[in-house]
């Protein structure tokens, strides 16, 4: 290491520091800088900070998992292949397929089933080439600017805050230098020779070489805005057409899939599997203003033992079973009392016998 270079770069470095803390207490002339090159300067750090904004948030519609996320960094750190993960959509495609699998797959439910999951295997899919595309043309480059190339401009930066220290310390000592020498002229004192001369060349050459630098530093610094602007608008088109163009395949694809539906037949009313309701079915028992009580009794009680019905229809046919039975016994008792009340009031038949008087 060389001990001289490092000791004239920690004056230079304490020089600054000086000069810094003087210019910020008001104590020392500042050298300000053109407008516009601050401007950009600003907006070049403005640019940085969104960027990264725009990065994460990206990430975060691209891929929701905090933890995946967090994953896929340490694979890129480490210069891994990230593992193959399903998206959303592939996953509810293998569920419901397994579902139509189990349901029944010739079953009107379950041929939708496998349809609709082949439509979400295919979003799956395009969905995967929508963060493929996002990731290679619109988060490479604004990578590629946060991590090469805004530090660029940090170190351009830097440098011409490091040259403007400069030039106001030689500024500083040419004015100290003057100042000495009109006290000389006021005192009438000899000027100091040859290495007076010397001593205010050497400066004025010392100001005139710290301001071109200046001056080349802020012709450089500017010329990377315009660039980054063009380059970060180029990406931002490419993800816009990415966008459009996965949105455009989805609709197609659920289009597509809803006119399939539509022109198949009627779903909900092929099903074969029974629908059970809580109101009785009167469609099949008798009336009993039909036939005659006892009739009807007897057909209500073979219904009901050779067919098995709802709870509520159960319920209806016992009622009207035991309702059938007590009219029938009312009406054989009242049969009974009719008869014999009929062979009370028939006159007896007369005999062939005459009577004797």
């Amino acid at each position: 290491m060389d001990i001289t270079r490092l000791a004239v770069d920690a004056g230079a470095f304490i020089n600054r520091a000086v000069q810094y803390t003087e210019e910020a207490l008001g104590q020392a002339e500042k050298t300000e800088l053109d407008s516009r090159l601050e401007s950009l300067l600003d907006r070049a750090e403005s640019t940085k900070t969104w960027t990264d904004k725009i990065i994460s948030q990206t990430e975060t519609l691209l891929q929701p998992n905090p933890g995946a996320r967090l994953e896929d960094r340490l694979y890129k750190g480490l210069d891994w292949s990230a593992p193959q993960r399903p998206t959303p959509q592939e996953l509810l495609s293998e569920n419901m397929i397994n579902a139509a699998l189990e349901l029944g797959q010739h079953t009107p439910y379950g041929s939708t089933l496998i349809k609709c999951g082949e439509l979400e295997r295919q979003i799956g899919m395009a969905n995967k080439k929508l963060i493929q595309s996002t990731s290679i043309n619109f988060l490479s480059p604004l990578r590629m600017f946060t991590d090469e190339e805004c530090p660029v401009i940090q170190n351009e930066r830097r440098q011409l805050v490091n040259k403007w220290l400069d030039l106001d310390i030689a500024k500083s000592r040419l004015r100290k230098a003057q100042e000495v020498e009109n006290e000389a002229r006021g005192l009438n004192a000899d000027p100091l020779g040859e290495d007076y001369v010397a001593h205010v060349s050497y400066m004025f050459s010392f100001l005139r070489v710290r301001w071109q630098k200046v001056g080349h530093t802020q012709e450089h610094t500017p010329s990377h805005t315009p660039i980054l602007t063009a380059a970060h608008l180029r990406s931002l088109v490419d993800f816009v057409e990415a966008q459009a163009s996965y949105y455009a395949q989805c609709y197609q694809l659920t289009q597509d899939l809803r006119m399939q539906l539509a022109s198949g037949p009627s779903l909900g009313y092929n099903n074969n599997w029974p629908l059970e309701t809580n109101e009785p079915s009167t469609r099949n028992l008798p009336i009993a203003t039909i036939q005659p009580l006892a009739a009807c009794g007897s057909l209500i009680t073979n219904h009901t033992t050779c067919q098995s019905l709802p709870t509520n229809q159960a319920n209806s046919l016992s009622l009207v079973t035991n309702q059938a039975s007590d009219d029938s016994t009312a009406n054989e008792t009242w049969t009974a009392i009719s008869t014999s009340s009929q062979a009370m009031v028939t006159p007896r038949a007369f005999t062939s016998n005459p009577v004797t008087l």
